[in-house]
């Protein structure tokens, strides 16, 4: 089925964009339902100028599809954003920070090398067996990760010259997009993944970029909680983004 969203006020999306309603398909987050996405039409070559309007309606990049759950009599999936000028970490953040101050950072083209695939399929192998994920190759390390026409980068943090974490990140002008975090299962107790969007977020502060978009948030899904630790955060509501109440602690 076909769809046309409602002209951005602003003008920034054409009245005349695309977008198709999937088939149903298995629910990534709870394996007892089923699942429909809304997808910008991937052949339009505008989708690149479209994305970044697509990231404020809530919408995600997964390779060179641009999508949104939209599932009948659901909408647990939130998108979310950090404000990262008015980010400050939390306690149990600042203690992931000091328990890795010799981790190194750095921003790398977003391409595939040896290294960084064989990290992503140990992490895989760990983290997602038997998902359908832990058979993926170099093929589907660029279909997924890298895509064909976004602007992306990867930051790479390092233990003493050893690849520990790849954070996929998404550049718009006004924003950073978190696409996907791998990094080595045996260094969990690290906190990599709350490490690297801390790290995330202090490059969009840097490169004075508003927002750092971190996908779905579902609320009371445990794969998913880490999201709210980080405050303050806004949700998109499917008209406007919203400030989200502080979790209880």
């Amino acid at each position: 089925m076909q769809h046309t969203p409602r002209p951005d006020p602003d003008g920034d999306i054409a009245a005349d964009l695309r977008l198709f309603h999937t088939g149903a398909h298995a629910c990534g987050y709870w394996p007892e339902r089923s699942a429909r996405d809304l997808v910008l039409d991937p052949r339009d070559s505008r989708l690149p100028r479209f994305y970044p309007q697509a990231l404020r309606w809530g919408f995600r990049r997964s390779g060179d599809i641009v999508y949104r759950p939209h599932c009948a009599g659901c909408r647990a999936c939130v998108a979310v954003r950090i404000p990262v000028d008015v980010f400050e970490p939390n306690r149990s953040q600042r203690r992931t920070l000091a328990r890795n101050a010799e981790i190194e950072t750095r921003v790398v083209a977003a391409e595939r090398n040896e290294e960084r695939l064989a990290l992503y399929q140990r992490y895989l192998a760990a983290r997602h067996p038997g998902g359908g994920m832990d058979d993926h190759g170099a093929s589907e390390f660029d279909q997924f990760l890298i895509g064909s026409w976004n602007e992306g980068r990867l930051l790479e943090l390092r233990l003493q010259g050893r690849l520990v974490a790849v954070a996929v990140t998404d550049l718009t002008d006004d924003a950073l997009s978190a696409v996907y975090t791998f990094y080595e299962p045996d260094l969990a107790s690290r906190g990599l993944g709350t490490l690297a969007i801390l790290k995330q977020i202090a490059w969009a502060k840097r490169e004075h970029r508003p927002h750092l978009y971190l996908g779905y948030w579902i609320e009371g899904h445990r794969k998913m909680d880490y999201k709210r630790s980080f405050h303050p955060l806004e949700g998109f509501d499917g008209r406007q983004w919203r400030a989200l109440p502080e979790p209880t602690r």
